[in-house]
This record gives C-alpha cells, sequence and structure tokens, in this order.
C-alpha cells in the first residue's frame, strides 16, 4: 500500500487542486476557472472575482529592486484573470504585510506602481489592508464585470479551435537574457525592452472584444508558461492539441533571440508577459485576428486542438513529437520563488544551455 503524501510539497500544486480542492470545490461555480463568479445582478452580466500574490519581480533578480515593479506586476497579475473571463474591472483590493523597518520611500513606490497599473487598465484600488511582518507580502483581489451571457471560461473549446496567443510574448525572458551581458542592443531597443519587461499589461481589451463578439470558446492567462496553460485546457477539454514552433516574436526580442542563439518559441513559451491563450473556432479565426488587429492587439495562432489520443504535440524541425514543456508548478521543484535563474534559463530555455 502506497503511503499518503502528508506535504504540500509531495503533493505539488496540480495534485492539491485535483485531490485537496476539488472534492470540496469542485460545485462552485468557477471552480478551476481564473475567475470565481459572484453572481448576477439585476441589469445582467456577471461578477467575477480574483485573488493573486505577487512574487519577487523577475527584474528584481536581474539587480532592478525598485519597488514600482512589484506594485505594478500586482496589479497586472490580477487584471489578466479578469482578461481571461472577458471582463471588465471594477476595483481593486489590496493587501500589504510590509516589514516594520521598510521605509516610507520604498512603500510609496510601491503605491505608485500599483495606482499607475490600475490606472493603465482603467480602474483603480477601492480598499485594503496594512499590517506588519517579518517580511513583504503582496496580494490583492480584482473585482470585473461581463457583458451579459459573455463570460468566458476554461472549458467550452472543442477538436478543432484554434489557439490564439494574444499579447506580445518574450520580453521579459529577453530582458533576462540582456542582463547576462551577452547581447548588444541599441539604446532606444535597450529601453523599450526594459519598459515591456518592467510593466507588463493585461490583456483586457482583447479580452472583452474576443468575449463580447462571441469568438473566444474557452481562455486562460499564460501565467504559468504556454505549456501548462495548453495542459490545463486540454485536460479540462478532453482534447489534445498540436502546437508549432514557428512563434513570432517582437523585433526587440526576436533580435535577442538571434544574439543569444536561443529559438522564438522558447522565449514565447516562457512566463511573465501575461499574454492569454484563447480557444476560436476555425471559422471566426481571421475575422477574431482582425478585430483584434484593429484595435492593436496582437494575436497569432500556435496550434490548434485535436483529439485527446493524440497528446500534446510540437511540430519542429518537420516533425511532430511529444511535447513536455517546462511549466511553473507552484509547491513543487518547477515554483519561481525568486530565485535559481540559471536554472530556470537552462530549463525553459535549452539553446542556452548548448
Amino acid at each position: 500500500m502506497s503511503r499518503r503524501p502528508t506535504s504540500l510539497g509531495e503533493l505539488g500544486e496540480r495534485s492539491i487542486l485535483a485531490d485537496v480542492l476539488a472534492p470540496r470545490y469542485r460545485d462552485v461555480a468557477g471552480f478551476g476557472d481564473d475567475c470565481a463568479l459572484l453572481g448576477v445582478p439585476a441589469g445582467g452580466g456577471e461578477l467575477v472575482a480574483t485573488t493573486d500574490s505577487c512574487p519577487t519581480p523577475l527584474v528584481a533578480q536581474l539587480g532592478d529592486t525598485d519597488p514600482y515593479h512589484a506594485g505594478w506586476l500586482l496589479v497586472t497579475i490580477n487584471l489578466s484573470d479578469l482578461a481571461a473571463a472577458g471582463a471588465s474591472p471594477l476595483g481593486l483590493v489590496v493587501n500589504y504585510t510590509l516589514p516594520p523597518d521598510t521605509s516610507v520611500a520604498d512603500f510609496e513606490r510601491l503605491l505608485d506602481g500599483v495606482d499607475d497599473c490600475a490606472a493603465e487598465h482603467h480602474t483603480s484600488v477601492v480598499g485594503g489592508d496594512l499590517r506588519d511582518g517579518p517580511r513583504t507580502q503582496l496580494s490583492a483581489t480584482a473585482v470585473g464585470q461581463c457583458a451579459p451571457g459573455c463570460r468566458v471560461r476554461r472549458r467550452g473549446a472543442s477538436v478543432g479551435d484554434r489557439l490564439l496567443l494574444v499579447g506580445s510574448p518574450g520580453y521579459l525572458w529577453a530582458e533576462a537574457l540582456v542582463a547576462g551581458g551577452r547581447i548588444t542592443l541599441p539604446a532606444n531597443d535597450a529601453d523599450l525592452l526594459a519598459e515591456r519587461a518592467r510593466r507588463p499589461k493585461a490583456q483586457l481589451v482583447a479580452g472583452r472584444l474576443l468575449a463580447e463578439g462571441g469568438f473566444a470558446r474557452a481562455a486562460m492567462d499564460v501565467s504559468d508558461g504556454l505549456f501548462a496553460s495548453v495542459r490545463t485546457l486540454c485536460e479540462v477539454n478532453g482534447v489534445g492539441a498540436r502546437l508549432t514552433e514557428d512563434v513570432r516574436l517582437d523585433p526587440v526580442p526576436a533580435e535577442v533571440c538571434r544574439q543569444a542563439g536561443v529559438r522564438p518559441f522558447d522565449l514565447a513559451a516562457t512566463w511573465g508577459d501575461w499574454c492569454l491563450l484563447v480557444a476560436v473556432g476555425e471559422a471566426d479565426v481571421a475575422t477574431a485576428r482582425a478585430k483584434l488587429t484593429a484595435e492593436g492587439c496582437a494575436a497569432q495562432i500556435v496550434g490548434r486542438l485535436v483529439d485527446a489520443g493524440s497528446g500534446i504535440t510540437l511540430v519542429t524541425g518537420g516533425r511532430t513529437v511529444p511535447w513536455q514543456g517546462v511549466a511553473q508548478e507552484r509547491f513543487s521543484p518547477r515554483s519561481w520563488h525568486g530565485g535559481d535563474l540559471a536554472g530556470w534559463f537552462a530549463a525553459m530555455l535549452p539553446a542556452t544551455a548548448r
């Protein structure tokens, strides 16, 4: 008889969700989605909510410890979940646990990052909690509202749907490669890369457009890496997926890939740029992409859903091979705790290890 795991570290995040949380909460509306369903007000349109904590920003590991970036990231993380549901933000409730020796200047920089990011996404902080503790802990809850009948869930995709990657991937880890000192960029390009890495934006406009246009059959934000998102959508919908390595990056991260000898796909498959992964019906793809382009929202087809028996595969070098990508998984050795940067490079960007 096998021994029952006794710690969360032995289980890992996926097993915690499946074996501990799902038996308790699987009947709760919205369980397993990016956002919880709060209810439907008299005027129609579901109210949704999400809550997330903010890890140590990767840029802090690269030497930029300005608290502003943590504040900005805290808001982006939460609003990205609203984007996956197709919701518009109504407000944020924030929770700050800070050591007593935190300087007033650092606290104000943190607040600046929170407020600036909220304003960038046309929302604001409406309340919160402040307390002291031995180390900094930041979390927030975002509340949003979907248009009537337009809430998008992770469930709803089917075989034949195309997978759209919405947003511009690769900026955060391209900045990490530049920080390694092997990349030379013109000053303007370096500034652009730094700005995009430190101030990622939630895809709220794209999420609403896809939801309200009836294009999004299922969606989630790419917070743990592309492989983790694809795997989750496949498991929830009982399908497989065939991905292509032919992924395009914006010119600056593409140039970083060229100099570093990294495939653009390897950079696009990482986490930290807060893109959306959206299943769209084949007949709707062209229209959806045209509407996204008209709104200035980047989107590209990265694969399609296939029967479950085909598993998750990647078309690379003219061959279709099983894809075992790297996923961030909490309560496991693959959890990002703000350290082991070299290990993440080796795992997520294999070309750097050759």
